[in-house]
């Protein structure tokens, strides 16, 4: 019982020391970058963080992102001297895995979670195509009516927190007060839609000016390097031409052209990992178009399919397929963001 007593107090005075805890190995929950899940274990300084990657070389995805179901070895806590100035400095950056609220995405979705800071540093404006008096497009399916101001709008949404959720600004330019993101089959029409607060013109070319000025004057003010205009539209052509997504980019943008042929590679890559029989035709193409040659930011112009053809409805009337367009288009816009950063 004696020696008991011992070796019980020993193990209390172990544990007791800074640095030495049972705890030294964690597994990080669903969705943690390594900031996050240092900052979950108590280890917030910089110097943690590189004896971290250190302690867990090969351990690590790309970007040395954490791998599901891996145990980590955690850095002493003691091995660091405090400094106030360091803390400030890494709770600044740790924003991986802090929780947000965006009431545009409706109740559903208005809560979201800080997946990682891939895209930290990068500024979006998206405009989805349309609204207000201006319902764009319209397709039929099983005797009901299809709006391309909804289903642009809802993408558009999709797109926008997937963006938020990787560590991006986003700004959106077309706005609902009340439809957020919906999982509906049939999105019902409305005529609410604003640009920002301010109401749509029924004139094309004010309307169009009017997102453009907006995304100016936004972009003028944000400090962000890298900053992207994204305009998300379905196209109307014969209800048998079956399309691809497309993409479009301003005649002169070479920045612009590069954006578009690495969301066209993005989604190839996706259709042959998701689909290989399908293949993909998406095309890039450079057009002259208002809302390109007069936004400051590089912009790229999306069409999503065609909203006659049953083929492409499906595309967009299944909500978990409006979900897929998005998450391509996040990843292609990462993909695009880091290239850029090799450029400099």
């Amino acid at each position: 019982m004696k020696y008991i007593r011992i070796i019980l107090f020993l193990l209390f005075i172990l544990t007791s020391i800074p640095g030495y805890s049972q705890n030294n190995k964690d597994t990080p929950r669903n969705g943690e970058g390594v900031r996050a899940f240092l900052q979950r274990n108590k280890r917030t300084q910089e110097g943690h963080y590189t004896e971290f990657l250190k302690l867990n070389k090969g351990k690590f995805g790309k970007g040395n992102t954490l791998l599901k179901g891996v145990k980590y070895t955690l850095p002493p806590i003691s091995k660091i001297k405090e400094d106030k100035t360091d803390n400030i400095k890494e709770t600044a950056k740790a924003q991986t895995g802090k929780k947000r609220k965006n009431k545009l995405f409706g109740k559903k979705y208005e809560d979201y979670t800080i997946k990682s800071d891939r895209l930290k540093g990068a500024c979006f404006f998206l405009s989805s195509g349309h609204g207000g008096p201006d319902c764009g497009a319209i397709g039929r399916v099983d005797g009901r009516v299809l709006h391309e101001d909804e289903y642009a709008y809802d993408i558009t949404l999709r797109l926008a927190r997937a963006l938020m959720e990787e560590g991006a600004t986003v700004h959106m330019i077309i706005q609902d007060a009340k439809d957020g993101i919906r999982d509906d089959r049939y999105l019902a029409n409305s005529n609410r839609e604003t640009c920002m607060g301010a109401a749509i013109p029924l004139n094309q070319v004010k309307r169009l000016k009017q997102r453009s000025d907006k995304i100016n004057s936004l972009s003028k003010k944000s400090k962000e390097r890298y900053k992207r205009a994204v305009f998300i539209h379905l196209d109307s052509r014969s209800k048998k031409q079956q399309l691809d997504v497309f993409f479009y980019h301003a005649e002169k943008s070479v920045e612009g052209k590069r954006l578009a042929n690495t969301m066209r590679e993005t989604f190839n890559d996706q259709y042959n990992k998701h689909q290989p029989s399908r293949g993909f035709t998406g095309t890039v193409t450079s057009r002259s178009l208002y809302v390109l040659n007069n936004s400051t930011p590089v912009g790229i112009f999306a069409e999503l399919g065609n909203i006659q053809n049953t083929f492409d409805q499906r595309r967009f009337l299944e909500y978990d397929n409006r979900q897929a367009l998005a998450n391509w288009m996040c990843r292609g816009f990462i993909r695009d963001y880091e290239n850029s950063k090799k450029k400099k």
